[in-house]
Formats: C-alpha cells, structure tokens, sequence
C-alpha cells in the first residue's frame, strides 16, 4: 500500500477531543458510525473540518486519489493496522471499524454499567450518603474523560460523562466546605458544553439547574440566577419546570429580589398539586425555601409567623434536607426570640451534619450560633475541624 501513501511526511496534528467530540455526537454521526461505511465517515469528517480530499490525505498519509476511490467505494481498506491508525488520527473508537481490543472491550462493558452507577450514586447522596457518591462517581468520571481523549466520543459515552460529571459534582456539592465549593460548580459546568449539543431540552435544563445550584452555593448568585431561569425557561414539561422552580427560588432569595422570589414562590405553589412530588419539590422543602428567602429579602417578621407551622417532612425527603430545615427554621426562631427552641433544633443539626458529612451545614450552623449560642458554636467548630481534617487526610 505504499503507492498509495503520500511521499512527503507533513506534520499532521490530531484534533483535539474538545474540538470534534461534540460532532461525532451528532444523531447524524451517529447513524454514519453506526454504518461503518469508511467512505461516508471521511465524508463527514471533511463536512465537519472544512478538508477537501487532498488535506485528508495529508492528515491521514494518504494521497487524493485514495481518499476519493474510498468515498465513493471503489476502494476499501481492510489492513487492521491502518483502520487503527485512521481511528487513532480521526478520534473514532476503534470498534467503529471493526477493531476489537481489551480497552475498547472494557469502554463498552463501562457505558453497559456507567448508567447505574451514577443512578446508585444518586440514590447514595439522597440517602445522606454523600461521601459514597463522591467516591462512585470520581473514578467513572475519570476514565470517562480520558477515554474521550483517546477518541471515544460517540452519543452514549458523552452523554454518561455529562452525568457523571453533574453527579460528581453535586455530590461534592454536599461534602466539601464553602471554601472550596467552586469544585462542585467546576464540574457540573464541564457537563454544559456536551449538554448544549443534545437536541434535548430536559436533559439540557436539568444540566442548567444543577449547575446553577452548584454557582449559588459557591457564592456565584447572578450567575446561579441567570442559569436556573433559562432551566426553567427551556423546560419541555410541567415536570422538568417544577425541577427547576424551587432552585431558582432559593437563588432569587440569595440575591436579595423579593419580587423574583415571590413570584416563582407563587408558581411552586400553584404547582404541588399539578406534579409528583419529589426530594425537592414538596411543601416541606418549599416550607424552608420560603424561611430563607423571606430573611435574605428583609421580611423577618413573615418568617417568623411562617416558622410557626411547619409542615410534616415527607418520606421522600433526603436526610441533607432534613439537616438544611433544622438550620434554617434555627435561625428565624432565634430571629424570633425563641433560644431555647433554636438550641433544640441545632444540636439535632450538627449531630446529624457530622453524621453526613455535610461541612457547608455545620459552617451555617457555627454563623447561626455567632455570639449568641456560644456552646453550639463551638460544638459545631469542632464537627467541622475534625470533618477538615478528614478532608484533608
């Protein structure tokens, strides 16, 4: 096959995987990748490049002529050697064309499973578990990425990296303290490019509403705003909406807009008995949405009328919630005179944060206390010192 390759050595750079990646995703790539028609696949790659034939043959190390009797299948190119080394050069996972080895063996065992993992991961954070998830999801993450360095960039294995890297970082999310909460809002934006390039706007807003949770967490309030409301704006269902809604509350009260919070207040409201209930979206959550966002848009005393009736916690709640309420309902009651009844609730919430795990929660706990509560915030400093070193370790 020498005759057919080029004389001269150009220097031919491969693409880099941020740069294709998003292509080869495409339902149209898809369905050519799925053909193994090698004519089409270099037709496609020329589309997407900007390449006539003869650049593709420089890249590839072949002449024009080869290239264009390929395209249009009066050659076929069946030496494992050179359909590795085209995979390898064009970032296509080698199965694509027929090659079969152990790592490509093991990437398709990985998707099979990958799905599950982040669905157990999920349910490990749900459960008050965090830490678990965390150490799940790092791994799956990891191998996922550099996979996709090595040319595995088809709709499946993108669409689980997208997953894995929301899960991972909504899970850190929970564990890691404020300080260092930028790293959950780092990884759930690494899961918005790929997002962007699916024709899905569920999977889309979803993507949006984690991270916009993940940017007010970390202090990023207009930021988390802007995101949460395109989430909400691009919703396809009244399902995915009401996903969204009670974030883009909590973010509106953040940054101090009584009339966005009110308003999207009043649309949960009106939703609860249009759409299932979940961890996030049931009157006990919104109950402590409501405390929280009526003090950070300076209505105490609405807060504190508010805190007198709260509703039961639902079985679909996550332990980190009930953890979230104990603080939140701490603060308007000590806002509201009512030491004693705050005392109560705030050593329940940092047995139950150290228990968890949740560092963020204990520093809410230690500011709640300030000068007022002295032995819970202490108690609450020394949770919080010995999950920093764990942390640490």
């Amino acid at each position: 096959m020498s005759e057919e390759r080029t004389t001269s050595d150009p220097a031919r750079r491969r693409p880099s995987a941020q740069h294709v990646e998003w292509h080869w995703a495409t339902p149209q790539a898809q369905l050519i990748l799925g053909s193994g028609d090698l004519g089409a696949i270099f037709r496609f790659y020329r589309s997407v490049h900007g390449l006539n034939q003869t650049q593709l043959g420089q890249r590839l190390g072949y002449d024009k002529t080869y290239i264009s009797a390929v395209e249009v299948g009066k050659r076929s190119l069946e030496d494992i050697g050179s359909r590795r080394r085209i995979c390898d050069q064009l970032r296509l996972p080698p199965h694509v064309l027929g090659i079969t080895d152990p790592a490509d063996s093991d990437h398709r065992a990985m998707l099979q499973f990958g799905e599950s993992t982040v669905r157990l991961a999920e349910i490990a954070r749900q459960s008050g578990h965090a830490s678990a998830a965390v150490a799940e999801l790092w791994p799956l993450a990891a191998r996922l990425e550099a996979r996709a360095e090595d040319g595995h960039t088809e709709r499946d294995a993108l669409r689980l990296l997208a997953h894995a890297r929301v899960g991972l970082g909504v899970a850190l999310g929970n564990v890691l303290p404020e300080e260092r909460l930028s790293t959950a809002a780092h990884w759930t934006a690494k899961s918005l490019p790929i997002a962007r390039h699916f024709d899905d706007p569920r999977f889309v807003s979803y993507v949006l509403r984690m991270h916009g949770n993940e940017l007010r967490k970390a202090g990023l309030r207009g930021a988390a705003v802007e995101r949460l409301r395109h989430a909400t704006a691009i919703a396809p269902d009244l399902e995915t909406r009401a996903a969204a809604l009670p974030l883009l509350a909590r973010a509106a009260g953040a940054l101090g807009s009584p009339r966005m919070f009110d308003k999207v207040t009043r649309e949960c409201t009106a939703l609860l008995d249009s759409v299932e209930h979940t961890s996030l979206f049931n009157p006990f959550a919104l109950h402590e949405i409501r405390l929280r966002g009526l003090v950070a848009t300076g209505r105490t005393a609405a807060a504190v009328r508010l805190a007198e009736n709260p509703p039961e916690p639902p079985l679909t709640v996550a332990p980190q919630w009930r953890v979230i309420e104990l603080v939140t309902a701490s603060h308007v009651r000590l806002l509201g005179g009512d030491d004693k009844g705050a005392v109560e609730s705030l050593d329940v919430a940092i047995q139950e944060a150290a228990r968890q795990r949740l560092p963020h929660q204990l520093q809410r706990i230690v500011r709640t206390a300030g000068k007022r509560l002295p032995d819970i915030r202490h108690s609450a400093t020394h949770a919080l010192e010995q999950l920093r070193a764990d942390i640490a370790a």
